[in-house]
């Protein structure tokens, strides 16, 4: 159930707007939270919010040296929320691999109706 917890506080960080924009600016290079604040039209507050969000979510690390504080991607942030998907694609594919075979022995029968 924990695991759940985890990809569902990563797919809520992902579902937001902002925080995608501040994980693409941070997908070039490590950023302090002043910094990404002049690339959206939100007050640092908000940035720190939505921050806080992409941290608790294991996606981001920040790192807070005096006044700076240095927002940078965690490597292994999103590979829960890759597996989940992972499994389910490998589910599906599955589930059509069982239907394709299905429709293939229906094709192969005999047709029972008079001519």
């Amino acid at each position: 159930m924990l695991k759940q917890q985890a990809v569902d506080r990563i797919f809520h960080a992902l579902a937001d707007p902002t925080r995608r924009a501040l994980l693409e600016r941070l997908s070039r290079s490590p950023a302090s939270a002043s910094d990404l604040v002049k690339r959206l039209d939100i007050t640092l507050a908000a940035v720190v919010q939505h921050l806080q969000v992409l941290e608790e979510s294991g996606i981001i690390r920040t790192e807070k040296v005096g006044r700076v504080r240095t927002c940078r991607l965690e490597p292994n942030g999103l590979r829960l929320a890759e597996q989940w998907i992972a499994d389910r694609r490998t589910l599906w594919e599955r589930r059509f691999d069982r239907l394709g075979d299905i429709l293939d022995e229906e094709d192969l029968e005999p047709s029972t109706e008079k001519e």
